[in-house]
């Protein structure tokens, strides 16, 4: 079928068969999206998967009605930046980036955080092309086998191919609705800060706010984002590592597939855009991808908990604060029509669900040890709260106060099981011994052996 489309003769309409992937239908972009395919499946017959599709689709999309930004604009920008570097050096104990902060259009921002998408959306894509080539393999008549074996990395390539057209719309609509690099949540740019100016505009539209707070209130969480993964060297391996774990177990349904090949009406595409959309194609989670999730979901919650906090502080003289603070939780509670996608995609959604009480979690914190002894806990893996002290701050900020008195900490389940066993071992130890000494002889003597047995070495 997609010979036939590609080289014209199918009765199938591809503007149906795109529209049910969620790629553009309209004819313009859908005849540059099949000039991509066909280049694509050139280039790699090998049956990997070209990323650089994905680019640019990405970029195609931010570059349509995208408004160039003016010099004055820019400076209005830089200064929001440099006034936001000055409020976040009062409320937090982590350095300022090492790199200037940066405006990007929408076609950069794609382009900058496209190897980060890439990397989460591989294990996923690996995923598809194989249970393509499983179904085809196992169903085809045996006197094709051979011929369909040999066809596997063409089959993989398709795809792949397909996959990495699917990312880079997505990654394009993301690029018309992100504000920021951190504004999804996860680290998308590496020791960077950058705001989309032409989105920030945007955001700002009919919220009754002056436009140059909006600039300075979005500038202030995104160098607290970027901030924070820059000191906790750690977090972004963590973060990007626990997604990708979850995005390695998942598996596409082959028995769904072939049931709803078997009944494809290619004149009514709904049915195939309902499959792909509803999930019903990924089976459920498995438990070790449960657990990620868990992992994943704290550990986001506890970021963005962070960021609003450090935030707020900073913006108190800002009159507007509370109202753009309002307006970007809203906003994040619900996510936009590129971010359901990517979920949908990938089968993840990216906001954390415990964020308000993550956010009550830190603002405890800070009143009762202070923004110093707040920051120090991102130090480490093993020193930042976890689900439990999500749900009992009180219990958390005891043990700070009681760290900063140089009292012991009470020791929790670990540490009681851990002491018990080393208890017991030493005591196994000690009987050891003690029976050794037993077994020498009644008179604790040890006998030397006969006169031509060496003396025994002390």
């Amino acid at each position: 079928m997609i010979r036939d489309i590609l080289s014209g003769k199918s009765g199938v309409d591809p503007s149906q068969l795109a529209g049910a992937a969620g790629l553009p239908s309209d004819p313009a972009s859908l005849q540059a999206m099949m000039m991509q395919f066909q280049k694509a499946m050139q280039q790699n017959s090998d049956g990997s998967i070209n990323w650089e599709t994905s680019v640019e689709q990405a970029v195609q999309i931010g570059r349509k009605d995208a408004v160039s930004t003016t010099p004055a604009d820019r400076a209005q920008f830089e200064q929001a930046f440099h006034v936001a570097e000055l409020w976040l050096g009062d409320v937090t104990a982590f350095d300022a980036l090492p790199n200037t902060p940066k405006t990007m259009s929408r076609a950069e921002w794609s382009k900058a955080t496209m190897p980060v998408w890439t990397e989460l959306a591989e294990p996923v894509a690996m995923s598809i092309s194989t249970a393509l080539t499983n179904v085809l393999t196992e169903q085809a008549p045996e006197q094709f086998r051979d011929m369909i074996g040999q066809a596997t990395r063409m089959i993989r390539g398709i795809g792949g191919t397909m996959f990495a057209m699917q990312l880079g719309q997505v990654v394009g609509q993301l690029s018309t609705e992100a504000v920021s690099g951190g504004d999804v949540g996860i680290p998308l740019l590496e020791d960077q800060a950058a705001l989309v100016p032409q989105n920030v505009t945007a955001f700002g539209e009919g919220l009754d706010i002056p436009v140059d707070q909006v600039q300075l209130y979005l500038a202030v969480r995104e160098l607290a984002h970027a901030r924070l993964f820059r000191h906790a060297r750690w977090l972004r391996l963590h973060v990007l590592s626990s997604i990708t774990a979850f995005a390695r177990g998942i598996h596409i349904d082959t028995d769904a597939i072939e049931e709803i090949a078997s009944g494809f009406d290619p004149s009514n595409p709904e049915e195939l855009r309902e499959a792909m959309t509803n999930g019903s194609l990924i089976p459920p989670k498995t438990e070790a991808q449960n657990a990620a999730l868990e992992r994943l979901e704290t550990t986001l919650a506890l970021v963005e908990g962070w960021v609003d906090v450090v935030t707020a502080a900073a913006t108190v003289r800002l009159p507007k604060a509370n109202a753009v603070a309002e307006t970007v939780r809203r906003r994040r509670a619900t996510g936009g029509p590129a971010e359901q996608a990517f979920g949908t995609l990938v089968g993840l959604e990216l906001r954390p669900r415990r964020l308000r009480e993550a956010a009550a979690m830190w603002q405890k914190v800070t009143d009762a040890v202070g923004a110093s002894a707040r920051d120090d806990l991102w130090r480490h893996p093993d020193l930042v709260p976890t689900a439990a002290d999500i749900d009992d701050p009180a219990g958390l900020v005891r043990r700070l106060e009681a760290a900063e008195r140089g009292e012991a900490p009470e020791p929790d389940e670990f540490d009681v099981a851990l002491e018990d066993l080393l208890r017991t071992a030493q005591e196994e130890t000690d009987d050891r011994g003690t029976t050794s000494d037993d077994d020498s002889g009644t008179d604790g003597s040890r006998s030397t052996g006969s006169d031509e047995d060496p003396p025994p070495v002390p």
